[in-house]
């Protein structure tokens, strides 16, 4: 049952909803102001577990280092934003129990009163009882305070951001070129009669009537297709590396020291 659990067996578990889907790192255990039993919890989500959100304990079930939970990862992803400092006020309770009412039914009811936080995870476990000290958030504490700090643990993730494709059509061009042709042309020789030809002109009959032929000839273009590879194309992709800037807030503990009397550090 989870009234038998104590912070410091929840705090640094991992947690999982109630269908066994990862969540996070449990950061602190809120206790009830009235009956000082575990009623709410924290737990790292969002990108890089950056964002500690508020989850209910009631119904929970501790496995080794896995707490299943009985709400579902998105709904504690979107639960409402409260400021893990270290108290649940009535208004921010109130705001928790009406998201998650559907999961705790009649839980509510008994709740009792606002939550405290009663573990953070440090060695040692802020959670159990005696000592000299008095945590102001709840349980005492030991002779010595631990100062905590948030820090950014920043990465990359491989995501997709567009996609390329090759496509080949045909489109039509029109071509010009100049081709050389030649043609035969009908040119008249005259020639002189002269002793060497004199024979040959004066064949036939004096007087008479003739025709001769001649063939003319002409080039002209001729148009013939042919399809030869030209190129070849293919993609490939490189990666580029640039300088990109992250910026986030941390929380740190600074510890002062109060008192009149003399003292060395």
């Amino acid at each position: 049952m989870t009234t038998s659990l104590q912070p410091d067996q929840i705090v640094g578990t991992t947690a999982i909803d109630a269908s066994g889907e990862k969540i996070g790192k449990v950061g602190q255990v809120y206790l009830d102001d009235q009956t000082g039993q575990p009623s709410w919890i924290t737990v790292s989500t969002g990108l890089f577990g950056t964002r500690e959100s508020f989850a209910p304990l009631p119904g929970a079930h501790l496995n080794g280092d896995t707490l299943q939970l009985t709400v579902t990862k998105d709904q504690i992803k979107n639960a409402p934003n409260v400021e893990d400092d270290g108290h649940v006020g009535p208004d921010e309770e109130s705001a928790l129990y009406d998201y998650y009412a559907s999961a705790l039914g009649s839980a509510r009811g008994h709740a009792g009163g606002n939550g405290q936080a009663g573990g953070r995870g440090e060695a040692g476990g802020r959670g159990e009882a005696g000592g000299p000290g008095q945590d102001t958030s709840g349980p005492n504490t030991d002779n010595a305070m631990t100062r905590s700090e948030e820090r950014l643990n920043v990465g990359t993730e491989n995501v997709e951001t567009g996609r390329a494709r090759l496509r080949k059509y045909v489109v039509t061009e029109h071509v010009t070129q100049t081709v050389p042709v030649s043609h035969e042309e009908v040119r008249i020789e005259r020639e002189p009669i002269t002793d060497a030809n004199v024979g040959a002109a004066t064949e036939g009959p004096d007087i008479s009537e003739e025709e001769h032929e001649v063939v003319l000839h002409a080039e002209r273009p001729v148009v013939d297709k042919e399809t030869v590879p030209v190129e070849r194309v293919r993609m490939d992709t490189e990666t580029v590396t640039d300088q990109q800037q992250v910026d986030d807030t941390v929380r740190k503990e600074r510890i002062d020291v109060d008192g009149d009397g003399d003292r060395r550090s």
